[in-house]
């Protein structure tokens, strides 16, 4: 690579990374998810805006869009690191908010408000009740085309929901611990539905007509994912503390890293597809660790965060944005049904599960919307079928505008309730403040409230 090659490849970064920031620093400022403002600036800086303006400086930070040249190879990079550090961090947070407390609550909401939807659309897919021709990619898989489609419906975000909770100041709250311990496990069930549609569109590409194949792809798949999910996190919890792990004494974020590429480079022998890949590496670094032994991990596991959240991961949603279709392959019916539709599916469902849970009135709303908030898995998941060419442009372009806008109307409501000084669970009003009506900000939680609530 040349001097000039190189310093071509540092200045789009240069310019990607600080229109990234500076974009959502100010829809942070309006008080809207940052993720919503990353994604604007793939907009902004890709081919329906600076592409019709100035092409040929959009294509010197993009690169050209026939050609996979060195810059737009190494951005591609960027997108895919990205992408795996926002799921390895989700895989470190799932075991943090599930609390004893919700389990009940929880198991109605699993048992009730995902099925409900998921099966639901499944079953009128299979019906031919739905238009899957206009859904499909150029993988030709209709089976999962129908599983995406299904998980659209059913999934609940983790990162966009906990930035939101954090932002309302509210994260402590029981509110949020069963929100977010729903969604967690919800997502994993979820992800294992979305291996099974990739393996079946990457064997269907190649050898469609062997369902032996098919069925061998998807076996390990699951096989994959079970390991990670039962046995994989105990076995690493023995090993962190081994006198052997010579790397883990001579770096513990060396070690961790290491641990990462060490379940995509299994994944990528197995095909397996990496994004499960990077939350099972997440979630085995921590997966079985309480207390103490979680804590020494904690440093290391924030310093990557921290530093993954401000370069990578902004870069993923600002590549997730240039790749929007806004133009004749851009459907405005299509995401007017899948929005309005799913999200009435999704609130009756989560609605009816958290009356289960005997839990009443404007209870169940705050549940059912922050519950339909898809933001950061809705994208992921979008990204990784589009990818794999189970989904059409326009699929993709819908399954993204829906998670940002589901994401928005849970922010907007939730700040709604508390400025009215609402509760957000009756049997826990100590959990409601009001928003300063001088400021517009909602206050902390003073130390008695917090202590009532933990």
């Amino acid at each position: 690579m040349s001097t000039n090659e190189m310093g071509t490849i540092i200045f789009a970064f240069g310019i990607l990374l600080a229109s990234t920031q500076l974009v959502g620093y100010l829809f942070e400022q309006l008080r809207q998810p940052r993720f919503v403002g990353e994604i604007l600036t793939g907009v902004l800086l890709g081919p329906f805006v600076l592409g019709e303006l100035a092409p040929s400086f959009s294509t010197a930070i993009f690169g050209a869009s026939s050609e996979a040249n060195k810059t737009s190879g190494v951005l591609g990079f960027i997108y895919w690191f990205g992408l795996l550090l926002l799921m390895f961090i989700s895989g470190t947070h799932v075991r943090r908010v599930l609390s004893r407390e919700n389990r009940r609550q929880t198991l109605w909401l699993l048992g009730v408000g995902t099925p409900i939807p998921f099966f639901l659309v499944l079953a009128a897919g299979l019906l031919a009740i739905l238009p899957m021709d206009n859904l499909s990619g150029p993988a030709g898989q209709k089976t999962s085309t129908l599983l995406i489609l299904s998980i659209a419906v059913a999934i609940t975000s983790i990162p966009v929901i906990s930035r939101i909770f954090y932002d309302l100041k509210i994260l402590h709250t029981r509110f949020a611990s069963l929100i977010l311990g729903f969604a967690m496990i919800e997502d994993i069930i979820l992800w294992a539905v979305l291996a099974i549609a990739t393996a079946l569109a990457k064997t269907a590409t190649t050898q469609q007509s062997l369902v032996s194949d098919i069925a061998t792809h998807v076996s390990i798949t699951v096989a994959y994912m079970t390991f990670g999910l039962l046995l994989a996190p105990r076995l690493l919890k023995r090993f962190h503390i081994s006198r052997w792990n010579a790397l883990h004494k001579s770096s513990a974020m060396a070690y961790v890293v290491s641990v990462l590429f060490a379940y995509i480079a299994v994944a990528t022998l197995l095909e397996v597809n990496l994004i499960f890949a990077a939350f099972l590496a997440g979630f085995g670094v921590v997966g079985g660790m309480e207390g103490s032994e979680r804590a020494r991990f904690s440093k290391v596991l924030d310093a990557i965060e921290h530093f993954s959240t401000s370069v990578f991961v902004p870069a993923y949603f600002t590549m997730v944005g240039y790749k929007l279709v806004f133009g004749k392959a851009f459907s405005m019916p299509m995401l007017f049904y899948f929005l309005v539709g799913s999200s009435l599916l999704t609130l009756l469902a989560r609605g009816l599960a958290a009356k289960f849970a005997k839990f009443n009135g404007l209870d169940m709303l705050n549940i059912a919307i922050a519950s339909n908030a898809r933001g950061g898995p809705g994208i992921v998941l979008a990204s990784v079928a589009f990818d794999a060419g189970i989904i059409s442009a326009s699929f993709y372009t819908t399954l993204v505008l829906t998670a940002v806008i589901t994401s928005q109307m849970a922010q907007v409501w939730l700040r709604y309730v508390l400025s009215k000084g609402w509760p957000l669970l009756s049997s826990y009003p100590e959990e409601t403040w009001s928003v300063d009506p001088v400021t517009g900000k909602l206050p902390r939680a003073t130390p008695a409230t917090t202590a009532a609530t933990t």
